[in-house]
């Protein structure tokens, strides 16, 4: 029980100290030839300028993209 108890412990810790879920999940995209940003909702008001549609994709492959994140979403 105490292994299980410091398990959980170690683990809230580490969730706190790299911030939420800001590297992991999925994160919005726009494919226009100008897009260089990628959005952490699908609502995003940086979002509304896309000449194309919106992708879905994890926040690695945007990153592989080149995009970074959107200044709205700061």
């Amino acid at each position: 029980m105490r292994k299980f108890f410091a398990g959980v412990v170690v683990g809230a810790g580490l969730l706190l100290i790299s911030g939420g879920s800001d590297d992991f999940g999925d994160v919005y995209i726009c494919k226009g030839p100008q897009s260089k940003r990628y959005h952490l909702k699908a609502s995003c008001h940086g979002l509304s300028r896309c000449s194309t549609q919106t992708y879905k994709v994890t926040i690695e492959e945007a990153r592989e993209l080149g995009r970074t994140l959107c200044g709205y979403e700061d």
